[in-house]
Parts: C-alpha cells; structure tokens; sequence
C-alpha cells in the first residue's frame, strides 16, 4: 500500500514519474477528499474513489493524502503499521511532488487575498492608510538587522514582504476597475528583468568581475534607462537627513562644502565619510547603539529636557 503527497504549491497534475508509476499501477486508488489534484488524476483516466474516513491497510492501494498534509500520511502509515500487519504487508509514503524555492509565497498571496474579502479591517485599507506601516516595518527590519539576532530579522523581513503583498493586491483591485494595471506578479516580473538586465556579468557577456567595476556598470545602467533631467532626480526627501546628504553628494560629485555652521559641518562630514568609503547613515547609527549598549552610559544620571 502507498500513500502519495502532493503539494498545494504545484499545478495540478504535475506529478514525478514514481507518483504516475504508483498510480497507475494501483489496483485502486482513494483519496482522502476531492480536489483539483484528484481531479487531475481522474482526467488522466486513473479512476479514483473519494473515501473520506480512516484508511484501512489494503495491498495495491494507492491513498492520495489530503493535499500537503504530509504528517496525515505518516500518521495514517504509522498507524497501519502499528496494527497486526505480516512481513508481506507494507506502507510507503510516497512524495508525488514537491515545493519549489520560493513556493511558500504563494501562500503569503493566498492568504492576503483571503483577508482582502473577508477580514473587515484588511478590505478597509488603502495604499495611502498603510504608508505609514511600510516605514515602520523597514526600520523594524533595519533594527533586528543590527541586533544581529536571525530569527528577528527572519520575522520583521516577514512582515516586510506583507506590505509588499498588501500593496499589490490593492493595485490589482484598482486595476481591474480600470480594465489593466498590475498585480503582485507585475512585481516579481519587473524586478527580475531588471537583476537580469543589469548584471550582464552574470546573464550575458558583460565584462565586470570585481564588486567595484559591478556596481559601476549597475550605475551606468541605471542611468541609461532612468534618462533622468537632473542629477538630483529620483532622490526621495523623505531620506534620514545623512542618508539624503550622502545621496545629493554622491549625484552631484567632487563638492566643496564650506562655512562654519553646524548644518555645514555636518554636511562635510557626510562628504568626509564618502571619500573614506563609509555610509554617514550606518556610522552614526552604529555609534548611537555602541553608546546604547555601554553599560557606563546607563549609570549615568541625565535629567531629561523640560519641554
């Protein structure tokens, strides 16, 4: 007797060859529910008897375990072999098909979906009303990212990519009210066309070979493509004001920052610290949390500025 999982995640009817094999060489095959897998079998001309209920051991059965529910089948297989099965009698489970890299987020999708119909506060939500939230999850991520902690940064990256989906299936309504636009897929097109289109070190003949001459032709690219009227063009001014600084510096070249007063100073730093080859944003960001994490500056009493 054989149990066959397939996976939610996988068209129906894609199966491996042990999967077909098994199947047709059954001399009856049942599953546990009905589903676009078993339907698939049953349009390949594989009969199938939908039988919910607990499998009985059965030689030359093939079971097709509710779909994904892996642990449904090694249950039932430990179950059935538990009992008073002879040495002739068997249950494999058999793995009909498998995830891909990056399968798992079809669900993220699924369930967002979901959500959008059914979930009062979720279908209420606009690109607007979550701008906020976006912020908030990036500086979340960049926070666990600096603690060094995995498991954090796994969770906030999480929560990242939620609003990534959320965006999209809100401009995928939009867009089906229009009669086009785009959807989440839209996204995941556009973003590996251009990973391929810039990095034709990797994808085509390009010549680049070392970090330095990469990121120089990504820049070359990039600027080819974006025929930008400005140097300045396509900065964001909502940037933390030294990340906006090294920005502005880095399109405007060479600058000479002079006068004495703090905003200067600051800012011919922020240059200083380009042509050191350091980012101004994550120096002081680390600084801050070396005096955060010294236990000396928490011994120290501070009285708090009356406002």
């Amino acid at each position: 007797m054989q149990i066959l999982v397939l996976s939610p995640r996988v068209a129906p009817g894609i199966l491996t060859l042990a999967a077909w094999d098994a199947l047709r060489a059954a001399t009856v095959v049942r599953a546990a529910e009905d589903g676009p897998h078993v339907r698939a079998v049953i349009a390949s001309g594989v009969a199938v008897e939908v039988t919910p209920g607990t499998p009985s051991l059965d030689p030359g059965t093939v079971w097709i375990a509710p779909v994904g529910d892996a642990a449904w089948a090694r249950a039932v297989a430990d179950d059935l072999m538990g009992g008073s099965a002879s040495d002739e009698e068997s249950v494999e489970v058999v793995f009909g098909s498998y995830d891909l890299p990056g399968s798992a987020l079809l669900d993220v999708v699924e369930v967002m979906d979901r959500l959008r119909r059914e979930c009062p506060w979720t279908s209420r939500q606009t690109h607007a009303s979550l701008s906020r939230y976006l912020l908030e999850e990036a500086h979340e991520t960049l926070e666990a990212l600096d603690s060094g902690d995995g498991e954090h940064l796994r969770e906030e990256l999480g929560d990242l990519l939620m609003q990534i989906v959320f965006h999209a299936r809100i401009a995928a309504e939009e867009s089906a009210e229009e009669g086009g636009g785009w959807d989440i897929d839209d996204v995941a097109a556009g973003i590996t066309a251009k990973l391929i289109r810039r990095s034709p070190h990797v994808f085509a003949d390009g010549a680049a070979s070392t970090p330095e001459e990469v990121d120089a032709a990504w820049q070359r690219l990039k600027a080819s493509e974006k025929q930008r009227s400005s140097p300045l063009e396509g900065v964001p001014a909502t940037l933390p004001a030294l990340a906006y600084a090294d920005k502005i510096i880095g399109r405007l070249g060479d600058v000479d920052v002079s006068g004495d007063d703090l905003g200067s100073r600051l800012l011919a730093l922020v240059a200083e610290a380009r042509a050191q080859g350091l980012d101004a944003e994550e120096t002081l960001r680390q600084a801050v949390r070396r005096l955060v994490q010294d236990p000396r500056a928490r011994r120290v009493g501070v009285q708090a500025p009356r406002d």
